[in-house]
């Protein structure tokens, strides 16, 4: 043990032999049995006063200094040369960005008060300065404004009590200039005369004639007609244009998706015969071979999607824009809601107007119950905030789901038809059993933003809504309607447009249109967007993926046409 120890002394003796001849210290011979254990301590190095003296700055790695050291050695660079680059504020020294903040306290009410002082009348205390000595030298700022107002702050009153306007009591009222009391006419305020009976009749005439008109307008709804544009509605076998063709080189009864889609690259056709922007297309229940159109001409039209893609019919009974349409589960009937507030039932095949409803407000969207045994029930999102169920068999209101804040934009049914999903204009989400009127899932953050088009994935487990904040924003569909915070949909340009969005059969992609006419297919997995095409002049309302075709997607526009991609 002690040979370990005069050997670990005579190996510190050595190596410290330069730190002898700088601090003139010198190691003894140590005797080892009465050495101890302290010698053995990494201590670290130590700045004494005489190594310094000299004017050599403090060593950066030290980590103990046993006396005050003077400004310039604390502030002299570390290493290397000045750097001539610098200007004189950064080459100064400087404990803050802005430069060096000497440390002081002011009292908190003292900063406020000299503050608003100084945004207020534009002078302030200057701190640098003795306060008791009051000169013009004392403030910063307007001095002049400073000498005028005795140097007053925001918090003391410059008026004593006998200067203040009195209040102005009952006759008082006149010694104020120009004053006529509280319902006194305007300057500039001039007297009409009244009508005469004779044009007081004359009036009343003009006002009863406006009423009774815009009454009967309301309460008539439109005629329905029909225009067969093919000239023989069946074929030879007796089959009208619902049945689903055999020989298109797909089987359309099928109920399985293509396996693998891929992205639409051209323009294969275009469907043109509205003379006004296109509101919603839908494509035939199941088979999709044929095509449903609603237009802002007033117009619903039936086109083919194979063999010549001819319009077959043109259904004409509305008055005002169409704004939504829907087919049943066997396309044999279809429902359009327009603004002029009717919802009308018609016979897809024959193109007769079957029924109408209305509760005299606008519906914004419409849908059929789903369900095989439910098909005699349809719900309307209305313009009043309400979504409205109505029996088509007596055309009676059955019930009514009033909880939303704004008019309701879509209407989506999920979890096997059991519950419905809704959005408004109130930038919310609820989520409602079928027949029960009190919402069981309310979804609103302070960050959402209207969503006026919703659409269900193929899979039935996402819900892709159409978000006013330029993005596709996904939710689960099934228990928890969580939002999706890793599948958002972003770079196309959709603020204040409902366009529609729609899932390839496969979900391997997400498409949408926007603004700018253009057609947006994403990736569903990365997310990345894919693919863009100039599909429209004007806004792309709708883009819908064929549910049975691996790269056929149907688009419609503002610019009334609907066109086919490939």
């Amino acid at each position: 043990m002690s040979a370990a120890i005069a050997s670990l002394v005579s190996y510190g003796s050595d190596s410290d032999s330069e730190n002898e001849s700088e601090s003139n210290t010198s190691v003894e011979k140590v005797n080892p049995s009465s050495m101890s254990l302290a010698v053995l301590n990494s201590a670290p190095e130590v700045a004494v006063k005489e190594a310094v003296e000299t004017g050599i700055h403090l060593d950066p790695a030290l980590k103990e200094v046993t006396y005050n050291p003077t400004y310039e050695t604390m502030f002299a660079p570390e290493f290397g040369p000045m750097n001539p680059f610098k200007s004189q504020q950064m080459a100064a020294p400087r404990n803050m960005l802005s430069g060096y903040a000497e440390p002081a306290h002011v009292n908190d009410f003292m900063f406020e008060q000299q503050r608003r002082t100084f945004s207020s009348y534009g002078y302030a205390l200057d701190p640098s300065v003795d306060t008791h000595e009051s000169s013009s030298n004392t403030y910063i700022g307007a001095v002049e404004e400073a000498e005028k107002h005795k140097g007053l702050t925001v918090f003391e009153s410059g008026l004593k009590k006998s200067q203040k306007r009195k209040k102005v009591k009952g006759g008082d009222a006149g010694e104020i200039d120009n004053y006529l009391g509280p319902w006194a006419k305007y300057a500039d305020e001039k007297d009409v005369a009244k009508p005469t009976e004779d044009e007081q009749k004359e009036l009343d005439e003009i006002t009863a004639k406006r009423q009774k008109k815009g009454r009967n307008e309301d309460d008539a709804p439109s005629e329905e007609k029909t225009i067969l544009h093919v000239k023989d509605m069946y074929d030879y076998q007796g089959r009208s244009y619902l049945h689903v063709p055999q020989d298109v080189g797909i089987n359309l009864r099928s109920a399985d998706a293509p396996d693998k889609c891929y992205l639409p690259k051209k323009q294969i056709h275009v469907w043109s015969g509205h003379t006004k922007g296109v509101s919603a297309i839908r494509l035939f229940p199941n088979s999709g071979h044929l095509l449903l159109s609603c237009s802002m001409d007033c117009k619903i039209k039936l086109w083919e999607v194979y063999g010549e893609r001819r319009c077959l019919r043109t259904f004409i009974g509305h008055s005002k824009a169409v704004r939504d349409i829907c087919f049943n589960n066997t396309g044999t009937q279809f429902l359009s809601a327009a603004y002029d507030r009717y919802i009308k039932l018609w016979d897809s095949e024959t193109g007769q107007c079957i029924s109408h409803f209305t509760n005299r407000k606008v519906p914004y969207c419409v849908k059929f119950n789903p369900d095989e045994d439910k098909q005699n029930l349809l719900v309307a999102g209305m313009s009043d905030k309400k979504i409205v169920q109505w029996d088509i068999r007596t055309g009676e209101v059955v019930q009514e789901y009033d909880r939303h804040l704004g008019a309701v934009n879509t209407i989506t049914f999920v979890d096997e038809n059991r519950r419905f999903v809704s959005t408004s204009d109130d930038k919310s989400l609820r989520v409602w059993e079928w027949d029960i009127p009190v919402d069981f899932k309310y979804i609103a953050e302070p960050s959402m933003h209207s969503m006026p088009a919703v659409t269900l994935s193929p899979n039935g487990k996402w819900l892709a809504c159409q978000s006013m904040d330029n993005q596709i924003l996904i939710f689960g569909a099934q228990n928890r309607f969580r939002l999706n915070k890793k599948k958002v949909f972003k770079g196309h340009m959709v603020a204040g447009y409902a366009c529609q969005v729609d899932f390839s059969p496969d979900m391997s992609y997400v498409v949408s249109g926007d603004a700018d006419g253009k057609l947006n297919i994403w990736d569903w997995k990365t997310t990345k967007l894919y693919h863009r095409i100039k599909a429209h002049d004007k806004v792309c309302i709708s883009a819908l993926w064929h549910p049975h075709e691996t790269s056929k997607v149907i688009t419609c526009g503002w610019d009334g046409q609907i066109k086919l991609w490939d």
